[in-house]
């Protein structure tokens, strides 16, 4: 293997390992604010991916009628709520933020000339219709038994996550696709040449990484999240809803997932089960960093990256099993070197 050869693994592994990256961040603020191990995490960089691609071909995507149902859905549990509570005077604002921006953008996506859209609009529309599902799914499934243990809010997640994949086999069907590339090209740099994809993926994470640490230290809201991830009960004594740090933490896992998705997809073909594997990566860089350090679980994904390159060129066929058996040995050290503490009781 001589040093050109090097370099190409290595700017492979660097470009999934950003990806996986963000994925793991996305995983370790849902669990640290919520307890929930997030395993429909890589649904949405699939949704994403494929929004993206049915926008590009001129076609409105069928996501966006999911987002209308979940809407309706999520509109009548806070109606309810809202009755139980007498606060009927928040029902107009329910019905508008659940049910008619989702209907708003339904009617945008059937009348707009999707294709011939600039493909920064497309993201955009990408990200609105993908984005806030994130919440909704948090409001149906996760907010009713917020205060279970950690092994009912895991089988909530594996029942999530077989349902937004058999969906996403009904809206997209099993064929795979891929998108046009942000920039066509390579830049050579001495003996390195760099895609402009790659590029375009390496720094766009960079920007959301600095802009996730921001939004925690600079925002009133990033900072909620913070304080529940601390310390839930002290939280709430302190008037931070852990509805809302809930709905906001699957926002933002949400919006990492989706524009994730819009990233790799000019790199690699998705196809509606693409991002349970990709998730799955994610997941082993966010053990790595044990479900709390960003950091770490940021540099762990890259070392994913940077394995999963490197066992494609020895051993292709063996790759998958090479990554994964990665979380072996880190979990033998964690349970060696950690002491086990029983969940709080609620």
């Amino acid at each position: 293997m001589d040093f050109q050869i090097h370099l190409l693994l290595i700017q492979d592994g660097v470009t999934n390992g950003a990806i996986y990256a963000l994925l793991s961040l996305a995983l370790v603020l849902v669990f640290a604010v919520t307890r929930v191990i997030f395993i429909p995490q890589g649904e949405f960089v699939a949704y994403g991916a494929l929004t993206l691609a049915a926008i590009q071909a001129g076609k409105a995507p069928p996501t966006v009628w999911f987002l209308v149902a979940l809407g309706a859905a999520a509109a009548g549990a806070d109606i309810w709520q809202a009755v139980r509570e007498s606060r009927g005077s928040r029902i107009p604002a329910i019905l508008g933020i659940n049910l008619g921006l989702p209907l708003a953008l339904a009617g945008i996506l059937q009348v707009a000339p999707l294709a011939t859209l600039p493909l920064v609009v497309q993201v955009i529309l990408t990200l609105l219709v993908v984005v806030p599902l994130g919440p909704m799914i948090y409001r149906l499934a996760y907010q009713p038994v917020a205060e279970a243990t950690v092994l009912l809010l895991l089988i909530v997640s594996v029942a999530v996550h077989l349902a937004l994949l058999g969906l996403g086999l009904f809206f997209f069907g099993a064929e795979g696709t891929r998108t046009p590339s942000f920039t066509d090209g390579s830049l050579s740099i001495g003996p390195a040449t760099f895609q402009y994809q790659s590029l375009w993926i390496i720094g766009i994470t960079v920007l959301l990484i600095v802009g996730l640490f921001a939004f925690f230290e600079r925002t009133l809201y990033g900072k909620a999240l913070r304080a529940t991830a601390i310390n839930r009960t002290g939280a709430k004594l302190m008037g931070i809803s852990t509805d809302m740090a809930g709905k906001l933490s699957f926002a933002l896992a949400a919006l990492v997932g989706a524009f994730s998705g819009v990233l790799v997809s000019p790199v690699t073909t998705i196809y509606y089960d693409t991002g349970f594997l990709m998730g799955l990566k994610g997941f082993v860089g966010a053990i790595i960093g044990g479900l709390a350090s960003y950091p770490i679980a940021s540099l762990g994904a890259v070392m994913v990256g940077l394995l999963e390159s490197y066992s494609s060129f020895w051993a292709s066929a063996y790759k998958e099993v090479i990554v994964f058996t990665l979380i072996i040995p880190v979990l033998v050290w964690r349970s060696l070197t950690t002491h086990h503490v029983e969940e709080e009781e609620h």
